[in-house]
């Protein structure tokens, strides 16, 4: 016998032999076994499609799907059921594909039995899928699959690719793994265990950062969330055309860009990166995104810098030297450590370096002058993302120009300065030349974002009453009665004291002889520093313990009415909130853009904001809400009693809200700039924006200048 006789047969008949015993196992099908009350389905399936109550209390529960597969004319697809814990339920069918009418795609066959599947397993057994774990076999024969997961369920599909997380079982036949031994529904229950795996404690993904402060976006990109297709749906025709102009020509000459930053989660900037980075693999970009190693009392430097610099800290308050070395040392101990050396980001480009730089947050300003001695030609490119008094920081003597002066002594060796579309942002010993405008973004796409079905809302909503009840803090009574909110982090500048007011002054004088069942209830929610609150943000606790304290003693009447909150992790919880608000308040009184504007408006939410920063971009006065003057809390409430008496006025709003937001707040019109940007200095070309627009060169570089029929921020800043 020859030797080869001892070796597998080719793929496609392994792949049918494995179909064979598939078949033999499950050829007439298994259903799921287990089963829940009747009683208890009755109830809380009422409640989830009546909207009753404050949602329905689900089974926390994971998936795992595999397959096999007789070339395209079938496939035996396996499904396991499983908490953190245990092994719970099953099921197998086998879909045939040469019943399919001509042309159709056994892929969405697939797809189509999955979500159906998992979707009639949550409403029998009254559960809740967190995540599906999957081979990426099955990602390559149905491509949509993990995507409809994530949109049509808010499911994370996690994708186990061959060879990962196991080892070679040498006792095998040659050139199959210990998974492929194994049969298919261990295979399934084998693919929801790795999926758990992604999950910390509080059951949302975990933050990953690998080597040298790399950020691992997506679990080092195993969950699949999105599709190129489903990016495009999201723009318009002109702005697509202009990413994929720059996104062709960064991809051909193997551009590499990388972003700095301070955290890798909680706060704006992160979430926009998490977004940026996705997109950027999507596209086939190298897109990276760095964190420095925390250190003990950073962050309270940092935020007693940035509170000085927006004139919201105490006016004796300033940075001290001894401050401004510890900042200095952390920055250069990262960099030493991590980024300068071979291969790091900040190294040469000859020596694997990346090719653009972003300094993408203003704590980090550091590390400017280190990219430059390493090579001086290469682009940097500073963002501030905070309103810095401009009148203040070139003002002699004062703390504003203290803080600003130590950032700009590195600062001032970027070659671009991007600031937030407000002039009154930039200070006045900034050149123009190197000055360009570029708004904050939010993704359509994301856990905040997406549209959620009645039955995660549900979920949701039931999870946060929880929460407050734990905390002894009032529920909402949704649906029974509406409520008003202002989702932001607890800080001096988001004027809470204003909200709490303002609602006060509505519900003592504008409906003061309603019954207490036709008024809106009043919510404030911000994240805290565990999870996805900002771990850069020391004051949150100050805050709300101030705001406390504001509603015990000036307010005690309204305290039943009125829910304070700080929540964890769950983008999905922050969604339901302001999905399920009947209007939202921004009342800052200092503000940089502030995206949860243009999220509110985004759902037809009509929305209330001060003329703060870059708020009055978003907000289209008496069109798709109202714009009053900061600490104007009587016209506040004069506008929250208009909208929740005349139902003409909300729903004229809430209609104009819903589609007069510009493509330049989402992920692909904010990443349009940052190609263009990457684009145009990686060819060694100095741009000069002179206080332009990003967006507005983006296209106009492109080919595709923006038309008056296209919805557009103000150029008036």
């Amino acid at each position: 016998m020859s030797s080869n006789n001892s070796l597998p047969g080719t793929t496609k008949q392994k792949r049918l032999r494995a179909y064979a015993l598939a078949i033999t196992a499950f050829g007439h099908g298994q259903d799921f076994q287990s089963k829940t009350s009747a009683h208890d389905k009755r109830k809380f399936g009422e409640v989830v499609r009546k909207k009753r109550g404050a949602g329905a209390p689900l089974n926390v529960v994971y998936a795992g799907v595999s397959a096999v597969f007789a070339d395209s004319d079938a496939a035996v697809v396996a499904i396991a059921v499983r908490d953190s814990v245990y092994f719970i339920d099953f099921s197998a069918n086998n879909l045939k594909f040469d019943e399919l009418p001509p042309g159709s795609d056994p892929g969405v066959r697939v797809a189509d039995h999955v979500i159906s599947e998992l979707r009639r397993y949550e409403i029998d057994h009254l559960s809740k899928f967190l995540s599906v774990g999957l081979p990426e076999s099955i990602m390559a024969r149905s491509p949509k699959l993990l995507s409809r997961l994530w949109a049509e369920l808010d499911i994370v599909p996690f994708v186990m690719y061959a060879g990962e997380g196991y080892k070679q079982n040498t006792a095998l036949v040659q050139g199959q793994t210990h998974s492929d031994s194994k049969d298919l529904d261990e295979q399934a229950d084998s693919m929801a265990r790795k999926s758990i795996m992604y999950f910390g404690p509080n059951r949302e993904p975990l933050i990953q950062v690998g080597t040298r402060g790399v950020v691992q976006v997506d679990a080092a990109f195993h969950a699949h969330l999105v599709t190129v297709d489903d990016y495009e749906k999201t723009v318009g025709a002109a702005t697509w055309n202009s990413i994929l102009n720059y996104a062709a020509d960064l991809r051909q000459r193997k551009i590499k860009i990388a972003f700095f930053s301070a955290t890798p989660q909680g706060g704006g900037v992160a979430l926009m990166r998490h977004a940026l980075v996705r997109f950027s693999r999507i596209l086939g970009l190298d897109v990276r995104w760095y964190v420095p190693k925390p250190k003990p009392g950073v962050f309270r430097i940092t935020k007693t810098n940035h509170n000085i610099l927006q004139g919201v800290a105490h006016p004796d308050e300033r940075i001290t030297e001894e401050q401004k070395r510890h900042l200095t040392n952390w920055m250069n101990e990262n960099a030493e450590r991590y980024w300068l050396s071979a291969g790091g980001p900040l190294g040469p480009v000859s020596e694997g370096g990346a090719d653009v730089i972003v300094v993408d947050d203003p704590q980090m300003h550091g590390l400017i002058p280190l990219a430059k001695a390493v090579a001086a030609d290469r682009p940097v490119i500073f963002r501030s993302h905070i309103e810095i008094r401009s009148d203040l920081a070139t003002k002699d003597g004062s703390p504003q120009s203290d803080a600003w002066n130590y950032m700009w002594t590195n600062v001032q060796k970027a070659d671009i300065f991007i600031s937030h579309p407000v002039k009154k942002f930039v200070p006045k010993n900034v050149p123009v030349p190197m000055i360009g405008y570029l708004p904050a973004a939010t993704d359509w796409l994301d856990g905040l974002n997406k549209d959620l079905s009645d039955w995660d809302k549900s979920y949701y909503r039931h999870i946060f009453n929880t929460q407050c009840h734990e905390s002894r803090m009032t529920e909402l009574a949704f649906p029974s009665r509406e409520y008003i909110v202002q989702v932001a982090r607890f800080d001096p500048s988001k004027g809470i004291p204003d909200v709490i007011t303002s609602y006060a002054k509505l519900r003592r004088d504008h409906l003061k002889d309603r019954p207490v069942q036709e008024t809106p209830q009043l919510l404030l929610v911000g994240r805290i520093r565990c999870g996805h609150g900002s771990i850069d943000d020391p004051d949150g606790s100050i805050v709300y313990d101030q705001t406390m304290e504001l509603l015990e003693k000036d307010f005690p009447d309204l305290i039943s009415d009125i829910s304070v909150m700080r929540i964890g992790p769950s983008d999905q919880m922050l969604n339901t909130l302001l999905s399920d608000c009947y209007m939202a308040l921004q009342l800052s009184t200092r503000e940089g853009f502030e995206i949860k504007v243009s999220e509110a408006l985004h759902k037809g939410k009509p929305v209330i904001t001060t003329r703060a920063g870059g708020i009055p971009l978003q907000v289209q006065h008496q069109k798709n809400g109202f714009l009053v003057d900061i600490g104007d809390t009587d016209a506040v409430a004069k506008h929250l009693y208009d909208l929740w008496t005349d139902d003409a006025l909300y729903d004229a709003m809430s209609h104009y809200a819903m589609h007069s937001v510009s493509d330049e707040v989402g992920t692909v019109g904010n990443a349009l700039s940052w190609f263009y940007l990457a684009a145009e200095f990686s060819k060694a070309e100095r741009l000069a924006p002179n206080g332009r627009w990003m967006n507005d060169m983006a296209r106009e570089g492109a080919g595709q200048p923006y038309t008056s029929t296209e919805n557009r921020l103000p150029r008036d800043i």
